[in-house]
């Protein structure tokens, strides 16, 4: 009987000891801020040599909802694969680009091909939102 009890009491710290580490790991921050947004097109000049392959290699889709940020961006957890939430846009967009290093606290919002959605977005500040793997 004895040793039972003792078994238990050792499953149930090595149990609780794992959930403990589990729920550590996966702590996220919601982190946001304000940036300059400006749109971006998939054609020649506004990108390199392929306007369908963006920066860390991803193929760019129709109906996709990416954006490109700044580098400066990327030390807040804002790089490849990321989702975020842009004031007055419905949905989450992905971090799928990046910018020219001359651009700081900037986001660029993929417009596809249509260059005059584009010129009408213009440039904006606005609010964005995300979440980030807490750092350890």
């Amino acid at each position: 009987m004895m040793k039972q009890t003792l078994r238990n009491s050792v499953f149930f710290m090595i149990a609780f000891f794992a959930a403990a580490v589990s729920l550590n790991a996966s702590a996220k921050v919601q982190k946001s801020m304000t940036v300059d947004a400006t749109a971006y097109n998939s054609v020649p000049g506004q990108t390199d040599d392929d306007p369908w392959v963006a920066a860390w290699n991803n193929r760019l889709r129709p109906g996709q909802k990416v954006i490109a940020v700044s580098r400066d961006l990327e030390k807040h957890g804002l790089t490849n694969g990321a989702k975020v939430k842009i004031e007055g846009l419905p949905g989450t967009y992905t971090v799928r680009d990046r910018m020219n290093k001359r651009f700081k606290n900037r986001i660029d919002v993929w417009m596809e091909k249509d260059i005059k959605k584009a010129r009408q977005w213009g440039k904006k500040k606005l609010k964005i939102s995300w979440v980030r793997p807490k750092k350890k």
